[in-house]
C-alpha cells in the first residue's frame, strides 16, 4: 500500500486535534495571516499638509513590520469632522481601515458640535508624536514676557490670534485669562501661516500656535509661554510651562497626531487588533523613524509613542475642556 493512504489510528488523532484547535481557535489563524491586503487609512486634512507628511513618514517604516502597505484618503473639511463622519459612516469595521487624525483639535469639534455618530465608537491606540502649543509674539513686539502680556490683559482686552478656534492652543489662553483674570479675544486668522503673519505684523496682541510652526518661523518670533513641555529649549525661547509659571494643572494641550479604529473592529477581531499594536510598537523600536520623522520635517523631540491609554486620557481631557470653554469658541 502506498504510505501517503496509511491511516493508522496515531495520525487520525493528530489529524483531528489540529483541526479541532483551527475550529475551536478560528482568531489564531487569522492571527497568522492577517494582514492579507493593504490598509486603508482614512486622513481629515488635505494631501501635502503636516499629517500627511508625518503619516508617509510614520507609514514608510510601520508597512516593513506589518508586510503590506498603507492607502491614504484625503477628506478635508470642517476642521476635519468630513473625514470622521466618511470614516465612521463608510469605512467597514474589519481592521482594515483605519483614520489617522491630529486628536487636539479634531477631538474638540465633537464638544463644540456632536457628529453623527457616538464619540465612543472609536478610539485612538497609536500616537505618534506630540506637538505642544505655544504663546508667541512677533520680533518687534513690546511685549518681552508673558507676565507682560498678562498685566496688559488685566488692564484691556488683547487680540490673539489663532489658526483655528476649536483649537487646544485657544483652550490654553482661555484657560491662561481664567487663573489670571486677564482678559482675551480670540480671532481666527485661518491657519498656522496666517496666525504667524497675524503676530509678525501686529495685525494682532499676539498668538497662540502648535510649535512646530513657530519653531519654522524662526526669528520672526518669540515664544514667551509654552502650554505643556518645552522640549526643544532654546528653539521655543527656553519659554517655560504655564502649569511652572501659575501653579495650573492644565493638561498640555498639544498637536497629538494619532492612529484610531473603530471600536467594533478592535472587539470583533482582537487578533487583528493585537497585530496592528504590536506592529505599531515595533516600529518605534526601528532606527529609521527617527531618520523618517526628521526628514519630513518633524522635531526628533515630539516623536512620542503612545497608547490606547495615554491617548484615552488626553481625548477624554478635550472633550471636558471643549464642553467648559464652548460658550467662547462658538465661532468654530
Amino acid at each position: 500500500m502506498n504510505r501517503k493512504t496509511i491511516l493508522n489510528r496515531r495520525t487520525f488523532l493528530s489529524t483531528s486535534a489540529a483541526a479541532s484547535l483551527t475550529l475551536a481557535t478560528p482568531g489564531l489563524l487569522r492571527a497568522n495571516t492577517f494582514p492579507e491586503r493593504n490598509i486603508d487609512v482614512y486622513v481629515p486634512t488635505a494631501e501635502g499638509g503636516g499629517a500627511d507628511r508625518n503619516f508617509r513618514a510614520f507609514t514608510s517604516i510601520w508597512k516593513t513590520k506589518l508586510g503590506v502597505d498603507f492607502e491614504p484618503g484625503y477628506y478635508p473639511g470642517a476642521s476635519g469632522r468630513v473625514g470622521y463622519e466618511i470614516y465612521m459612516g463608510k469605512a467597514e469595521p474589519d481592521c482594515y481601515s483605519l483614520i489617522f487624525g491630529n486628536m487636539g483639535p479634531e477631538v474638540l469639534n465633537w464638544a463644540m458640535q456632536e457628529p453623527t455618530f457616538d464619540v465612543d465608537d472609536y478610539f485612538y491606540f497609536g500616537q505618534v508624536d506630540v506637538d505642544p502649543s505655544v504663546v508667541f509674539v512677533g520680533a518687534e513686539s513690546p511685549f518681552q514676557t508673558i507676565d507682560d502680556i498678562v498685566a496688559e490683559g488685566q488692564k484691556r482686552t488683547l487680540t490673539v490670534g489663532t489658526s483655528r478656534m476649536a483649537h487646544p492652543a485657544s483652550i490654553g489662553i482661555l484657560a491662561l485669562g481664567d487663573q489670571t483674570g486677564a482678559k482675551f479675544n480670540l480671532i481666527p486668522l485661518a491657519g498656522g501661516k496666517n496666525t504667524v503673519a497675524g503676530a509678525v505684523t501686529g495685525e494682532v496682541d499676539f498668538s497662540v500656535l502648535t510649535s512646530g510652526s513657530v519653531i519654522a518661523a524662526g526669528d520672526a518670533v518669540r515664544t514667551l509661554l509654552v502650554f505643556g513641555e518645552n522640549r526643544v529649549g532654546e528653539r521655543l525661547n527656553n519659554a517655560k510651562n504655564i502649569n511652572e509659571v501659575y501653579g495650573m494643572d492644565l493638561p498640555e494641550m498639544l498637536s497629538a497626531r494619532a492612529f484610531g479604529i473603530h471600536r467594533a473592529a478592535a472587539e470583533a477581531y482582537p487578533d487583528r487588533f493585537a497585530r496592528l499594536q504590536e506592529t505599531f510598537a515595533e516600529t518605534f523600536e526601528d532606527p529609521a523613524l527617527l531618520e523618517a520623522y526628521v526628514a519630513s520635517g518633524g522635531a526628533p523631540e515630539y516623536l512620542r509613542m503612545g497608547g490606547v491609554e495615554e491617548c484615552a486620557k488626553f481625548k477624554a481631557a478635550m472633550l471636558e475642556l471643549g464642553a467648559k470653554y464652548k460658550p467662547l469658541l462658538t465661532g468654530a
